[in-house]
């Protein structure tokens, strides 16, 4: 009897223990499939979760691949865009001077034909060497091997000390010193060392764009006034250069109009921000921080304003009376004040009553 329970217990362990064994491998691939998802899951979360997010980050992620495309083309297309200005600009230069010239030089009296030599002329210098400098003018980088810096925080893309006001250019993928923008047009970043440049030349071309706008609205007229009787029966005997010259006077007249109106719109706009001693990104950092102290009760002042008349000073590099013509209405080549990486009073402004603020 014992030996038949013996017997009986060990067979019926034996297919328990067979019975566990086809369970187990039965719901394996389930069980890892399972697991797989739980630690998929977590690291989702782990990853995702962020105590700080909010809708602005949620935003900026979800068009972060919009942001890489653009900075990209406008990276490649900034050759392209400097190349369109200097084809354009030199074909009003060269209507001018094949087609307008002449015609002034043999129908205006010779005061009119002075005026018209020596405002043209300087214009067009003006133009030009401002061009060519904002174009070639590094705007100013934080150096990177110095430990000494006044740094305000860190750039999250460089992982680098970054001082005031110095943003992070994503097209130039460097930080940028009192960073405005990054003009396509200059194909350049436009900062501390080369923002007097490219408003000049945004002054300067607004100007000559004006100028040649109003210089050449009679002749305008009469060249648009040509070209809408081609059409006519019988046909008006107009030579080949006569028709160049209606066609010419027409798509200078409407390049120039063209661009004094977008071109003045945004001088415009800089001028207000130079006034009140902003650059383009401080503008926006300035408004939120003025509505937030305005829930507080609190009042905000740019810590880089020195007022309008100051901040002009400052900016165009007037230390004397003699430097609004020499610095202003001529080339010059003088640096801004400071090095951009601390920004002390300037010695054209009275003294500040208040420390200093980093934005």
């Amino acid at each position: 009897m014992r030996t038949r329970r013996w017997i009986f217990s060990a067979v019926m362990r034996l297919l328990l223990r067979c019975l566990r064994i086809g369970q187990r491998h039965r719901f394996w691939p389930t069980q890892k499939v399972w697991q797989l998802w739980l630690y998929g899951r977590l690291c989702v979360r782990s990853l995702l979760y962020n105590s700080f997010i909010d809708s602005d980050t949620a935003l900026d992620a979800l068009f972060e691949p919009v942001y890489w495309l653009v900075d990209h083309i406008t990276r490649w297309f900034g050759v392209v865009f400097v190349a369109l200005v200097i084809i354009l600009t030199s074909s009003v230069v060269c209507i001018v001077y094949v087609c307008l010239l002449p015609l002034i030089l043999r129908t205006y009296p010779l005061p009119w034909i002075f005026w018209h030599f020596i405002y043209g002329h300087w214009n067009l210098v003006m133009i030009v060497f401002h061009y060519y400098m904002a174009i070639t003018t590094q705007p100013g980088y934080p150096p990177q091997s110095r430990s000494d810096i006044a740094a305000v925080s860190i750039c999250r893309k460089c992982i680098a000390p970054k001082p005031a006001r110095t943003h992070h250019c994503s097209i130039c993928n460097r930080c940028v010193l009192k960073m405005d923008h990054h003009c396509p047009w200059l194909n350049n970043c436009v900062g501390h060392f080369n923002h007097r440049y490219f408003f000049s030349f945004c002054l300067f071309m607004t100007m000559g764009c004006i100028y040649s706008s109003i210089s050449g609205w009679d002749m305008f007229w009469e060249a648009y006034a040509a070209i809408e009787t081609y059409g006519q029966t019988p046909p008006p005997t107009f030579t080949f250069h006569q028709r160049a010259f209606h066609k010419s006077v027409v798509y200078a007249w409407v390049l120039c109009s063209s661009v004094a109106l977008a071109l003045g719109a945004l001088m415009i706009w800089h001028t207000v921000l130079i006034t009140r001693g902003e650059t383009s990104i401080e503008r926006h950092i300035n408004r939120k921080e003025k509505k937030r102290l305005q829930k507080k009760g609190k009042v905000f002042r740019n810590p880089y304003s020195y007022g309008p008349l100051g901040n002009w000073k400052v900016f165009l590099g007037v230390e004397r009376k003699r430097h609004w013509v020499t610095r202003v209405l001529l080339p010059s080549t003088h640096p801004p004040k400071g090095s951009g990486l601390n920004w002390d009073t300037a010695p054209c402004v009275p003294e500040q009553k208040t420390a200093l603020l980093a934005i």
